[in-house]
């Protein structure tokens, strides 16, 4: 079945008004300091049973850092005629903080709409998800059309801080899916719409706390400088690419990539010498690569730093994924996939891999398919985060091209 994206311009005010009402609550979780996703996903039942989806299940994940105790986790269900397979489609809800607020053009928690396009914060990561798979399976219910399998909308929590709330939480409490069901994830893509998301890179997340002495800046021999051994072994570790060079043109970028990103504060004056300071680092890892091995050659540039000056280095993990293997090329869903934008699009589409990461690591741990796909502007996490009217449509036509093939 061939389904234009224009068909889903009926749907504007209905798209509007649901982004319009998921970004007003932010969803942040605690560890964004906020206070977790529950009030968000009360609207967004809502939303689903205004839109006639009303088959609704609750597992809600125990977190007692916020304030309802509870992560949610939303599942929605609409049958098809073989009921022993399910295409799930799975977004999260929690978003991320909006940064510097001097950046944006508009209060990045209040829907702002152009002629071509809306901005808020979530309306791409990972509203896109929500609003085409709602929308796509409104299609199906508007046109009385029977999807070939079940359909299964999930709605989870904790994406953005490591999904030990959300999608891990219910592969191991939930008996909800199975290796014969097609998994597709919107929360990866390409402007052009090509990019179809079947490999990630291992992932490395650490934590550099460096202990010296303070002491007063005239006076440096009275103290060790914990942030200028720290600002050496940030240099240092740039070898890394040195150390791990290979490519891998399914990867984008093909290579593996070694970055420092947060810094916390030291001291809070000039003329102090700071005692401690603390650095993250930002790993994406080809899966050629040991992260035992990573992280000999990161232990052995420490030692180097802390014997000539004469730090403490403590190196704390905060994330660590190792790259399961990745989706066949010639799976159920990337074929799926492949019809449905060639079909919506006019285009060629292509598989890839990335080194950023996304719940659907989770799956393939687990040996189930799932492929990783969105029609999106890349403006994810970033100021005046948006996303257009014309793929909100392209991503909905192809959702329901696939929920009625």
């Amino acid at each position: 079945m061939e389904i234009s994206s224009s068909y889903f311009s009926k749907y504007k005010d209905n798209i509007i008004d649901a982004q319009r009402r998921l970004v007003s609550i932010p969803g942040l979780g605690p560890d964004n300091n906020g206070k977790g996703e529950y009030a968000k996903s009360r609207e967004l039942i809502k939303i689903l049973k205004e839109l006639g989806i009303n088959n609704i299940s609750e597992y809600n994940c125990p977190d007692n850092r916020v304030p309802d105790k509870v992560r949610p986790n939303i599942i929605a269900k609409y049958p098809g005629n073989n009921s022993s397979k399910t295409l799930w489609i799975l977004s999260h809800i929690d978003v991320v903080p909006a940064g510097e607020l001097s950046l944006w053009k508009s209060d990045p928690f209040e829907l702002k709409v152009e002629s071509d396009r809306i901005i808020g914060r979530g309306v791409e990561d990972n509203h896109i998800g929500i609003i085409m798979s709602l929308f796509g399976l409104k299609y199906l219910i508007d046109n009385k059309i029977t999807p070939s399998c079940n359909i299964g909308l999930a709605f989870v929590s904790d994406e953005e801080t490591g999904s030990k709330y959300g999608l891990d939480y219910l592969l191991n409490n939930a008996d909800l899916f199975r290796t014969n069901d097609l998994v597709w994830v919107p929360d990866s893509g390409s402007p052009e719409g090509t990019d179809i998301e079947i490999a990630e890179k291992s992932i490395l997340w650490l934590k550099f706390t460096v202990k010296g002495k303070q002491c007063h800046a005239s006076r440096p021999s009275l103290g060790v400088n914990a942030m200028k051994a720290g600002a050496e072994l940030i240099v240092r570790l740039n070898s890394l690419y040195n150390e791990f060079p290979k490519k891998d043109e399914l990867y984008t970028p093909p290579n593996s990539t070694f970055e420092p990103t947060k810094k916390e504060a030291n001291v809070q004056n000039i003329n102090t010498i700071p005692g401690e300071d603390v650095f993250y680092f930002d790993c994406r890892i080809l899966p050629d690569y040991s992260l035992d091995d990573v992280m000999g050659f990161i232990q052995n540039n420490v030692d180097k730093v802390v014997d000539k000056y004469g730090v403490f280095v403590d190196i704390s993990p905060q994330q660590t994924v190792i790259a399961p293997k990745p989706t066949p090329e010639n799976s159920e869903i990337v074929d799926k996939l492949k019809t449905a934008i060639e079909k919506v699009l006019k285009t060629k589409p292509r598989v890839m891999g990335i080194g950023a990461g996304t719940v659907a690591s989770f799956f393939r741990r687990k040996g189930i398919p799932v492929a990783v796909y969105a029609k999106i502007d890349e403006v994810a996490h970033s100021p005046n985060e948006h996303i257009t009217f014309e793929n909100m449509y392209a991503n909905s036509a192809m959702v329901a091209t696939i929920m009625a093939g």
